[in-house]
């Protein structure tokens, strides 16, 4: 029971801090989308590989270089990361927080999709009934907006299909994104010196603030993956899908209550649509897992 305590304050405080993200990067909205990027990759890959060195667990490594489908898994993956995250940080700076909390509403169910289509995974009915509404949602807001909102659409594909790669792929979280952002770094790094030579680049030159929140970018991207790997491996699997509902839950009132976003009562309905999605799917995983360890009960009295 202390073990599943600490797992889900862990996994809780996790996803709150990734609600909380929208603050970090309206603080820097002052450094384009393309360099906040740069350090994010860099600054979390320094801090990983510092990290990994000092708990020496650097054994994985080599195995994980001579194959070359790992390579090619996580260079697809940290090309989708990469996206994922220019599209995050550009749509909170560019005014569109509500639309991007949609996304990673959505997401739960993009999994359930991409299982169906990649891993021939068979739906349940309550899993049809979660989609269909989704989709209804998805379909509302898009005539609603008079276009598809791809903002939250190209957040909820490109982390899905990152999820579905980091399912097939051996490694831990923590070596899975040590590689996906030395993937990255040297383009990163190159993109950066390029920023600099330029004299466009906003690193030690706009303020000593700005200079301190872009080096931040490691420890805020790397802390909430740390403490959702210890919450992942101690709490049950519902208990982490209903965990995860918080972050965009968070970004969707912030939003809406802090940075005053147009949100009407005709896109309540959208979004309403969506939730009660959510809420289908959540209990049908909620009855799944209970079932399951009800049976694994029964087999070991």
């Amino acid at each position: 029971m202390v073990k599943n305590n600490k797992g889900l304050l862990s996994a809780i405080s996790a996803y709150i801090l990734w609600g909380l993200l929208p603050i970090y990067w309206k603080w820097l909205h002052q450094v384009p989308a393309g360099q906040i990027l740069a350090h994010r990759i860099s600054w979390s890959f320094i801090l990983l590989v510092v990290f990994l060195s000092v708990i020496k667990d650097w054994g994985w490594l080599n195995q994980a270089l001579k194959t070359r489908r790992t390579i090619i898994l996580f260079f697809s993956a940290a090309i989708l990361l990469s996206m994922n995250w220019f599209i995050y940080i550009w749509a909170v700076n560019s005014g569109h927080v509500v639309e991007s909390s949609l996304g990673y509403f959505i997401n739960p169910l993009v999994y359930v999709i991409l299982g169906v289509i990649f891993l021939h995974e068979r739906l349940r009915k309550d899993q049809w009934l979660a989609v269909g509404l989704a989709t209804i949602g998805v379909i509302y807001l898009t005539v609603l907006y008079g276009r598809l909102p791809w903002i939250a659409l190209s957040l909820a594909v490109t982390f899905g299909i990152y999820g579905l790669l980091k399912k097939i792929g051996a490694l831990s979280s923590l070596r899975g994104l040590t590689l996906e952002t030395a993937t990255m770094f040297l383009p990163a790094l190159a993109y950066l010196i390029f920023q600099e030579s330029n004299g466009q680049a906003a690193f030690a030159h706009v303020s000593p603030l700005t200079t301190f929140l872009l080096v931040l970018a490691g420890p805020v991207t790397t802390i909430p993956l740390v403490l959702f790997g210890y919450g992942a491996q101690k709490i049950p699997l519902y208990m982490l899908g209903l965990s995860q509902y918080i972050a965009p839950t968070i970004q969707f009132l912030l939003g809406v209550i802090v940075y005053n976003e147009p949100f009407s009562p005709a896109q309540l309905v959208g979004f309403a649509l969506i939730w009660a999605a959510l809420i289908v799917y959540s209990i049908g995983e909620y009855y799944v897992w209970n079932r399951r360890a009800s049976i694994a009960r029964k087999q070991e009295a």
